[in-house]
């Protein structure tokens, strides 16, 4: 593949719903390129942008891919994002490569909520965004239909500029209301120039006023011309556009079949005269001042890993975006996080899983680095003394998680070091210590990703895990106060074990420290020496607490008296003690358990909220509040048991058809209810 310079190189974000038609859309776009001669299917498992097994056995997408295409003269980079949700941080790191988004709908499912959240995604990163509506030649299907319905959800932003035509029910070609031309579709994608044929006139006046109202409305002097009846000229439509489009202020729409590479091509065509080069970046120097990236290919080469890719055969990739100057073989970059110098080696292209050797990549270009081991997603590398820190995404937060068990003996190393890579391959998936409750804990955005990352262990790397309901993180702690003596009196022959404390429990107000420890022993009936001793054994005695075996909290210990042995008395003696006493006089305050609170805070049309509260009241939940935000939705806040949350992610999705979204957040602890307090007692007492 050629080298481009920064001025012919776009890069373009497919975004839709899953099972839209992203990834046939970009076999079209291949097939057009020359890349395949061969269109391949979903169905028949031989797609250049789903190669990997785990995609190919389920049918669709589950990373980010990207198709570089040579086109009139220009390269664009094309990548590929997952549809369903689980996998939205792939979606977010090809919007964080891309300068324009083409949104995908399906022409008979509408415009459904993977599309939405992909412009609500392309609205804050602020990128520019085109819609290709296809399917077009299934039956039933309307094209004015699915217009009204992207306005009626996007606005007056929506500006067709092309309109189809049918001959009976078969999609046959499309009228172009730039060009005021139509074409005939022929074979393989291929078209044919013809008259617009009268039976579609109406259609494509409409589509044609519409398209000049959207024109005119972008200064006074063509609004002026336009209400005397003027008529804009080919090229002043077209200036038109690329400024709008690119602003945000205007998102034109196509239509096609990604199946016949029908339509593809005028995407394509329309990409290069809209798709803005690559942008201006705001970044931080190392003195912490704001400094802006231009791709000036003149500068010293930077770049930002927005990607990795860890394949078992191939080894590493580092996915990366040129910010500034012209990459080569042999360049020494400075990683900015962990100040290390790393050789580039060879420059890739990555075409799937293909790579292509390239001598240099300049600003504002896709490629790959290979064996990069000290170099992670967000990464900023740059050149000696062109110090430059790329701000990095906020990629959505899981809070989908489970216990994981590794159930075959002697493979917890390996199964470690798996999902160290498949971590570093998506930036959503999260491997947690949680050491107080004894257990390895697997975050994702959903259930269906904890699945196929259990899947990926398997056929990927030979291993197994098991995945379970995580154990909550309850404590225990009293809600009185007791008296008790703890006393620990062993004679074996020679030198025995003494040790005898007597010592008050009470609740300490500290819900965050297991316990505070005060001595008031007066006149040395326990010396001093032994205090530490003391002191430990209670340190040992709070990490399982004796009424379900949880952590305790809030606990403070006061040792009054004792007494002791001069010859049997030892430091484990009192330890000792101290251990006895804790027990009794913990299960004499009258302990409880305590619960993890959560703040959960829940986006939902305004049309879900009464569906979300009355939920919120099933799961135990007190709502604090209500607050409207953009876009017709409501953010509702509230206090939720954290154990009540497990499986929410898949409610709140069915619950309003995918759109839903929350966070939540550790808060505080509070008394259990008295029957999952008798449960969780039960469930030890069970276990022992």
């Amino acid at each position: 593949m050629n080298v481009y310079k920064t001025e012919d190189i776009r890069n373009v974000v497919l975004l839709g719903h899953g099972g839209s038609g992203k990834t046939t859309l970009i076999e079209g776009m291949a097939y057009l390129n020359g890349l395949v001669s061969r269109m391949g299917s979903i169905s028949a498992g031989n797609t250049i942008s789903d190669f990997d097994k785990e995609e190919q056995k389920r049918g669709f997408s589950l990373s980010a891919t990207v198709l570089p295409l040579e086109w009139e003269g220009k390269k664009i980079n094309v990548i590929d994002t997952p549809g369903y949700f689980d996998f939205i941080g792939e979606a977010e790191q090809g919007v964080s490569a891309a300068n324009t988004a083409v949104i995908v709908v399906n022409a008979k499912a509408g415009v459904q909520t993977g599309a939405v959240k992909a412009w609500d995604m392309c609205e804050k990163e602020g990128i520019a965004k085109m819609i290709f509506v296809t399917g077009m030649d299934q039956a039933e299907t309307k094209f004015e239909d699915v217009i009204a319905d992207l306005k009626e959800k996007f606005g007056q932003k929506i500006a067709p500029v092309v309109t189809p035509i049918y001959t009976g029910e078969k999609l046959t070609g499309y009228c172009d209301a730039v060009r005021e031309v139509a074409y005939e579709f022929k074979e393989a994608g291929k078209r044919q120039q013809i008259d617009i044929p009268e039976e579609c006139k109406a259609e494509y006046e409409a589509c044609r006023d519409s398209l000049m109202e959207a024109v005119a409305e972008t200064s006074e002097e063509y609004m002026n011309r336009y209400f005397d009846g003027d008529v804009f000229t080919e090229a002043e439509i077209r200036a038109a556009l690329k400024t709008n489009v690119q602003s945000g202020d205007l998102v034109p729409v196509y239509m096609g079949n990604g199946m016949t590479a029908h339509g593809i091509r005028k995407l394509l065509n329309d990409c290069l005269s809209y798709v803005q080069q690559p942008s201006k970046c705001p970044a931080v120097n190392e003195d912490g001042e704001e400094y802006t990236e231009n791709y000036d290919e003149s500068k010293a080469p930077s770049l930002i890993v927005w990607k990795t890719m860890v394949d078992p055969f191939l080894g590493k990739y580092s996915m990366i975006k040129v910010k500034s100057g012209v990459l080569k073989t042999d360049d020494q970059l400075i990683n900015a996080r962990t100040q290390k110098t790393e050789k580039v080696g060879k420059l890739y292209l990555l075409q799937g899983n293909k790579t292509i050797e390239v001598p240099e990549l300049h600003a504002g270009d896709l490629g790959a680095l290979a064996k990069l081991d000290d170099v992670k997603t967000g990464d900023t590398m740059y050149s000696k003394g062109h110090v430059v820190t790329y701000p990095v995404p906020n990629y959505t937060k899981p809070y989908t998680y489970m216990r994981y068990v590794v159930p075959n003996k002697g493979e917890d190393d390996k199964v470690s070091s798996a999902l160290t890579k498949l971590c570093a391959e998506d930036i959503t998936l999260k491997v947690v210590n949680d050491s107080a409750n004894g257990q390895m804990l697997l975050y994702a955005i959903g259930d269906q990703a904890l699945e196929i990352v259990k899947s990926k262990l398997q056929t990927r790397y030979k291993v197994e895990i098991q995945l379970e309901e995580p154990r909550v993180a309850f404590r225990e702690t009293i809600t009185k106060s007791s008296d008790v003596q703890g006393k620990h009196k062993k004679q074996s022959g020679g030198h025995g074990q003494y040790g005898d404390v007597r010592m008050r429990f009470s609740n300490s107000g500290d819900p965050e420290t297991p316990y505070i420890f005060e001595e008031q022993v007066v006149g040395g009936s326990v010396p001093r020496n032994f205090f530490p001793a003391v002191e430990k054994g209670l340190a040992e005695a709070v990490v399982a607490g004796p009424l379900a075996g949880y952590p305790v909290v809030g606990v403070k210990a006061v040792l009054y008296d004792g007494s002791y042995h001069p010859v049997d008395s030892s430091e484990a003696a009192f330890k000792m003690a101290a251990h006895l006493a804790f027990k009794e006089g913990f299960m004499k305050a009258n302990p409880v358990l305590m619960e993890p609170i959560m703040n959960l805070k829940v986006t939902v049309p305004n049309d879900f909220t009464g569906d979300v509260m009355g939920d919120l009241n099933k799961r135990r939940g007190r709502v604090l509040g209500m607050n409207p935000v953009s876009g017709g939705k409501t953010v509702v806040e509230a206090e939720v048991p954290e154990m009540e949350l497990f499986g929410y992610c898949t409610v709140l999705r069915s619950m309003t058809g995918g759109i839903g979204d929350y966070e939540v957040n550790f808060d505080h602890y509070e008394q259990a209810p008295r029957d999952i307090q008798e449960k969780e007692v039960a469930k030890k007492a069970a276990e022992e």
